[in-house]
């Protein structure tokens, strides 16, 4: 009996494992589903982006689909920069590590927009294509 109660933890693990596996699984899932319509799409756990012509969506993942989804138009942005641990860095020398976000600013009253990145690299590149599409 105590060897059972051993194990207990261990189940009880892999349990909690196999629903946050289950979990994740799900928003992939979701996201498939709601990339479809975008030239270009990226999926982390902070923010789904999406891409189509010069119009950006972006949201919070979930198991069912993005919420919290925003849109705006590359049009209206006036500038655009890369943020690490809040400090504004180089696009072509991030750093490996931090909390990473881009940043839009938007013309006229309208209050900057910040999509987070899990990492700094990849909001990089981001930032470096969608740099290319801003008129």
């Amino acid at each position: 009996m105590e060897r059972g109660l051993l194990w207990l933890p261990l189940l009880a693990l892999f349990i909690g494992l196999a629903w946050a596996g289950w979990n994740e699984y799900q928003k992939l899932e979701a996201y498939n589903r709601w990339a479809e319509g975008f030239d270009k799409a990226k999926y982390d756990i902070y923010a789904v982006l999406g891409q189509k012509g010069k119009e950006i969506t972006w949201g919070k993942p979930t198991r069912q689909e993005p919420v919290e989804v925003q849109q705006f138009s590359l049009q209206d942005v006036t500038g655009m920069r890369l943020l690490v641990n809040e400090g504004v860095v180089d696009w072509e020398n991030p750093p490996s590590k931090g909390s990473a976000m881009l940043e839009f600013e938007l013309e006229g009253d309208r209050a900057s927009i910040r999509i987070p990145f899990t990492d700094p690299t990849l909001a990089a590149k981001w930032g470096k294509y969608l740099s290319g599409m801003v008129s």
